[in-house]
């Protein structure tokens, strides 16, 4: 191979393995701190809207959030609830895909009208992360990530060293 070709291929490649390894640090990281020091809250799977949602191996969740300041302020997709439906007071509910499911089809028990169980951010309560009983095994995604950025961080080091040799 070229020096050039060395060069902008080993570059390429250690740019994409860092991106990749940190992307993958920053979301695990996401995931824990949500499941640790979330808001707990039942949800329920919501039919998709569309097409292309329904074939997202990530469920739609529908959860009620205590609405901040009187109902002001709440990030995500948001619609009112009924005050009537909710005596513990102002509450909306938020429409959000869990962070770290991503599975190529959904599971059965992940049909609209289940519930489980969630943990959200309060301050940004479209983010949120099934709760630690109710996970579909990520771990084998996560690996093949760490993996995936860790082999192009490892190649596009050796282009490198051997280019500059």
């Amino acid at each position: 191979m070229e020096t050039p070709t060395a060069l902008v291929g080993g570059a390429v490649l250690t740019v994409f393995g860092s991106a990749l390894l940190l992307w993958c640090a920053v979301e695990l990281r996401l995931r824990h701190r949500l499941r640790r020091r979330g808001v707990s809250a039942t949800a329920q799977v919501v039919a998709d809207p569309d097409r292309v949602g329904a074939l997202d191996g990530s469920p739609l969740l529908s959860y009620p959030v205590a609405a901040p300041g009187g109902g002001a302020g709440v990030a995500g997709t948001v619609r009112e609830l009924h005050p009537a439906a909710e005596p513990d007071g102002p509450h909306r509910l938020v429409l959000a895909r869990p962070r770290g499911n991503t599975p190529l089809r959904r599971p059965a028990r992940l049909a609209p009208g289940a519930a489980v169980r969630v943990a959200y951010d309060p301050r940004r309560p479209d983010r949120m992360v099934l709760a630690a009983h109710e996970e579909l095994p990520s771990l084998p995604a996560d690996l093949f990530w760490a993996l995936l950025a860790t082999s192009a961080l490892a190649g596009g080091l050796t282009l490198l060293a051997l280019a500059l040799r």
